[in-house]
């Protein structure tokens, strides 16, 4: 028999499977799996030259502390995707070492039981990168451990994807209670954009078994079909994605760095990713995996129906546009 902790929310019967919906943690029982459930969609748009203060005004205006429980046991997927070296923070290929520092530091503050930096490379192997920008350093100034999504020991996640129905995850997954996505806000050339749920959902599929750049089994033959099913069963409890820089023209890595002093933060992806999409042009249905998350109510992309906080959403576009296309423009 299984005991559960946590309050039951919802209950919906479906032909094949069960979903239950158990106050945003999943679990996996014979017969059918959970999906998470979000209630929370406090989005905060913040401006500020320097990305530091940019980050830590936006975690005071949605109170993340409020997030964090002195058992928890707090991931941090920081976006590595590839990197030379340290002029990659420069260009937004990968986030900045120095705000990385900021946020572990932030966590700390939390009193957590365990932190750990955790996230899988798609374009390199993750341990040369953390060396190449210097986060080794972020790691040992800070003694936060290390943990390469892309090698085990591993636990397996159903997801129901109809070309990779299960997938090797590691470990940590299953040991977290909260998880943070901290990453760079980018066009990209295959998922049109990238931002928390795209940083974490594909940091998570490992190389080892999906090779690199993490083709080999077919997740790129259906990329936002996966990137859906992935992040309907994987909780972000906190997203932190920065355009300062952003990178634009195209993505994940050859595209170019533009400085804009904007950082969204927000307690649920799909509303944090939502607002990302408008800076860089798009409405939600542009962006399918954004779209199929909203029909599935994993969260909101009407923003009129968010907890907006901070500049406002028309500011912030009009101060990413200009300063990417020297004009401000908005979308509504």
């Amino acid at each position: 028999m299984l005991f559960f902790n946590l309050m039951l929310n919802q209950e919906l019967n479906t032909k094949n499977m069960v979903y239950i919906y158990i106050n945003y943690k999943k679990y996996r029982c014979k017969g059918g799996f959970y999906m998470i459930k979000y209630k929370e969609q406090d989005v905060a748009i913040t401006h500020n030259d320097e990305e530091v203060k940019a980050v830590e005004e936006g975690l005071k205006l949605i109170k993340a502390k409020t997030i964090f429980q002195k058992d928890d046991v707090v991931v941090i997927t920081p976006n590595w995707v590839h990197a030379e070296g340290p002029n990659d923070q420069s260009r937004g290929e990968v986030v900045g070492k120095e705000t990385l520092r900021f946020i572990i530091k932030w966590v700390k503050k939390q009193d957590p039981k365990r932190i750990v930096v955790a996230t899988g490379s798609g374009g390199g192997n993750s341990r040369d990168i953390m060396k190449k920008v210097g986060y080794e350093d972020v790691m040992r100034d800070e003694e936060i451990e290390f943990i390469d999504y892309n090698e085990g020991p591993y636990d397996t996640l159903t997801i129901g994807h109809k070309l990779i129905p299960s997938l090797k995850i590691n470990k940590i997954l299953s040991e977290k209670t909260k998880l943070i996505s901290f990453t760079q806000l980018k066009q990209h050339e295959e998922s049109t954009m990238s931002a928390a749920i795209k940083n974490v959902t594909m940091s998570i599929p490992s190389t080892e078994e999906h090779g690199t750049p993490k083709k080999e089994t077919g997740i790129h033959d259906d990329l936002h079909g996966f990137i859906t099913k992935m992040a309907s069963h994987t909780k972000i409890d906190l997203s932190i994605v920065s355009a300062n820089p952003a990178m634009v023209g195209t993505g994940p890595n050859k595209g170019t760095g533009v400085h804009t002093g904007l950082v969204i933060c927000g307690n649920n992806p799909v509303s944090t990713d939502t607002i990302g999409a408008r800076l860089l042009g798009f409405k939600p249905q542009a962006i399918q995996y954004l779209y199929e998350l909203e029909k599935l109510q994993q969260g909101e992309t009407d923003i009129n129906k968010m907890n907006l906080k901070g500049i406002g959403l028309k500011k912030a576009e009009q101060i990413f546009t200009e300063k990417v296309y020297g004009k401000k423009i908005a979308i509504d």
